[in-house]
């Protein structure tokens, strides 16, 4: 079985930043993630990235918050979408 996409959307929003989306439910986890999804979600404007959550092969879960890099602890995809919105919402 190949990764199956879930989930696509992106919107451009009025003041031209970039909410992007994308999911794929995988065959196996990607080390050292334990869950099978591998997925982008980014917040950005004018090629900055301000918000991005992302997970790697020998990375794993992570996200990007104004430069800055720290772990996330993956619970849901129901949650990572909850907590990207919210990042999103409350970015300054």
């Amino acid at each position: 079985m190949d990764a199956e996409p879930i989930a696509r959307a992106k919107e451009v929003r009025d003041d031209g930043s970039i909410v992007e989306i994308v999911v794929w439910r995988l065959p196996a986890p990607l080390p050292p993630c334990t869950h099978r999804y591998k997925y982008r979600l980014y917040f950005g404007r004018g090629g900055e990235c301000r918000v991005r959550y992302d997970n790697e092969r020998g990375k794993g879960d992570h996200r990007h918050v104004n430069g800055a890099e720290t772990p996330y602890r993956f619970v849901s995809l129901d949650r990572l979408l909850d907590d990207f919105e919210r990042d999103v919402e409350t970015w300054r």
